[in-house]
C-alpha cells in the first residue's frame, strides 16, 4: 500500500511510520519541522527512517494548499493518516493562530485533496480533550456530547471532528477519527509531563505538579497506540450505514473511536514509577490546576477491542521505565 503519514516527524507519526516500513509498505511523510520544541529531536526521529528506500519525505506546512495538492497527487495514497497538528492545551491559550492554521486550515487541504483523488480511507487523530471539563466518574463513551470544550485546541479537534463528518457525508470519503488519550513512551514530546518530570528529576531540580497532584490521565503507552492504528490501518474502512447511527444518527461511511489504555492513573502514582525508575525522589512544587486542564479522562474502548480486536498491553510502570532507558541513553549520545 501507498500510506501518506502527515507529522512523519511527530512523535506519533514517526513511530507509525517505522512500523508500516518494517512491514513493507510504502509511506509518504510531511512534517514542517516547526520550531515548537527541539527540532534536532525531530530531525533524530526522521533519521531512523531514512535507510528505508521506500520512504519519501516532504518537508513542507499542510496549510500551503498548492504544495500539499502536488505531494498528495504524486504520492497517490490509499491510505492517509493525519496525525500532523498543533499540538498542547496550555499553548494554545496564547498563540491561537497557530491551532487554527494547522488544525483546521491544514485538515480542509487534506480532506480536499482525499476528495479530489476518491482516496479510499482516512483517518484523522483527534483527541480526548473534546470530552472537556466532564464527569469522570465512568469511561468515556463516543455517544456522549462533546459540545463544551475548554481550550482552543480541543475545540480544533472537534471542528475537525466535524469537518471530516461532513466530507464524509458529502462525498461518501471513508473517514475514521480516532481520539488519542494522553500517549507518552520513548520519543516523545519534550513538552509533555513524563518528559519535563524526567529532565528535572534527573537535574535535581523540582517539578511543578498541577492540580495538587490530583489530575487522572488514561496514560497510554506509544506501542498500544500504533497498534490500535494499524488495526485500523489494516481493517474494514468505514461504510454507508444502511440504518442511522450514533446520536446525530449519520448514515455517512464516518466513525469515531476512542483509543487509550482504559484505565486512569492518578499523577502521583505516575510520578512514584517515575521516581522507582530513576532511582530518585522528585521535589513536587504542588501549584493550581491551569487553565485549559480537565481533571481527568477515561476511555471507554469497548467499540475499539469489538471492530478490531484493541487491547492495550503496557502497564504504567513498564512503560514510564522505559522511556526512562530511553530517555539516558539518548541524552547520553548528546
Amino acid at each position: 500500500m501507498r500510506i501518506l503519514v502527515t507529522g512523519a516527524a511527530g512523535f506519533i507519526g514517526n513511530e507509525v511510520s517505522r512500523i508500516l516500513l518494517e512491514a513493507g509498505e510504502t509511506v509518504y511523510g510531511l512534517d514542517n519541522l516547526n520550531d515548537y520544541y527541539e527540532v534536532s529531536l525531530k530531525e533524530a526521529r526522521l533519521a531512523r527512517l531514512k535507510d528505508h528506500s521506500r520512504f519519501h519525505f516532504a518537508k513542507m506546512d499542510i496549510a500551503d494548499h498548492s504544495a500539499l495538492k502536488k505531494v498528495y497527487d504524486e504520492a497517490a495514497p490509499d491510505i492517509v493518516v493525519h496525525l500532523a497538528a498543533q499540538a498542547g492545551v496550555r499553548y494554545s491559550v496564547e498563540n491561537p493562530h497557530v491551532y487554527v492554521e494547522a488544525n483546521v486550515a491544514g485538515l480542509l487541504n487534506l480532506l480536499e485533496c482525499a476528495r479530489a483523488r476518491r482516496t479510499p480511507h482516512f483517518l484523522f487523530a483527534s483527541s480526548s480533550s473534546v470530552y472537556g471539563a466532564r464527569d469522570a466518574s465512568k469511561p468515556f463513551s463516543v455517544d456522549d456530547p462533546v459540545d463544551h470544550p475548554i481550550s482552543l485546541y480541543a475545540a480544533t479537534k472537534r471542528s475537525g471532528e466535524l469537518m471530516a463528518h461532513s466530507y464524509s457525508h458529502l462525498f461518501g470519503l471513508p473517514i475514521t477519527c480516532l481520539r488519542f488519550f494522553t500517549v507518552y513512551g520513548p520519543w516523545g514530546r519534550p513538552d509533555m509531563a513524563l518528559f519535563k518530570f524526567t529532565s528535572k528529576i534527573l537535574r535535581d531540580e523540582p517539578i511543578e505538579v498541577y492540580n495538587h497532584g490530583k489530575h487522572k490521565r488514561d496514560f497510554t503507552f506509544i506501542d498500544d497506540i500504533v497498534s490500535g492504528i494499524l488495526l485500523v490501518l489494516r481493517g474494514k474502512a468505514p461504510s454507508p450505514n444502511a440504518a442511522p447511527r450514533g446520536p446525530a444518527q449519520s448514515t455517512a461511511p464516518f466513525r469515531i473511536y476512542n483509543i487509550g489504555r482504559g484505565q486512569p492513573v492518578e499523577l502521583m502514582r505516575f510520578i512514584e514509577a517515575l521516581e522507582k525508575s530513576i532511582g530518585k525522589k522528585a521535589d513536587c512544587r504542588y501549584i493550581e490546576a491551569q487553565s485549559g486542564d480537565v481533571d481527568a479522562t477515561w476511555a471507554d474502548v469497548s467499540d475499539l477491542h469489538r471492530d478490531f480486536g484493541y487491547a492495550p498491553q503496557v502497564s504504567v510502570e513498564e512503560g514510564v521505565d522505559r522511556f526512562v532507558r530511553w530517555y539516558r541513553e539518548y541524552y547520553a549520545q548528546r
